[in-house]
């Protein structure tokens, strides 16, 4: 029995009791970190990093796509206006062709009279009575439309 109780006290014992103790709370340890790990495991980190990336690298050529589409209909609506557009040229076109609707035209529009027909103006006898102040700025001289401006800002600061 002394034998046991030397190999108790002895330093070697003593660092391998140590060891035992340090490796039984590291693996312990390990067990309590083993069960508070996330459940983000090495493949699940890679298949959202691949998702991220072709997020990431459609979304540009996906814009671009809405965007072209949004153009394409844009034109669409552009050409069949201007194929609207067209027809009615082509049909005042047609009826300028048409020496009635162009003898129509040119004395409604020109005044022109045809030979022996006496032309004739009516004048609206209530516009030779306007008054001055009833004239519209464009109607009147310049100097009158200041003149009128600096009397209404001078009327407003009383």
């Amino acid at each position: 029995m002394a034998v046991k109780d030397r190999d108790r006290f002895s330093t070697a014992t003593r660092l391998r009791l140590l060891g035992e103790q340090t490796a039984a709370r590291v693996y312990r340890s390990q067990t309590k970190r083993q069960a508070r790990r996330s459940r983000l495991t090495g493949r699940a980190a890679l298949l959202a990093l691949v998702l991220c990336t072709m997020v990431v690298a459609l979304a540009y050529p996906m814009r671009q796509y809405v965007s072209q589409r949004g153009e394409v209909a844009d034109l669409r609506r552009q050409r069949e206006q201007a194929a609207q557009r067209v027809e009615q040229l082509r049909d005042l076109k047609a009826r300028w062709q048409d020496d009635a609707y162009a003898e129509q035209e040119i004395r409604r529009r020109l005044h022109y009279v045809m030979p022996g027909e006496t032309g004739y103006v009516v004048i609206d006898p209530g516009a030779a009575k306007q008054t001055r102040a009833e004239l519209g700025a464009a109607d009147r001289p310049w100097y009158a439309n200041v003149w009128d401006g600096v009397d209404k800002s001078d009327a407003s600061d009383r």
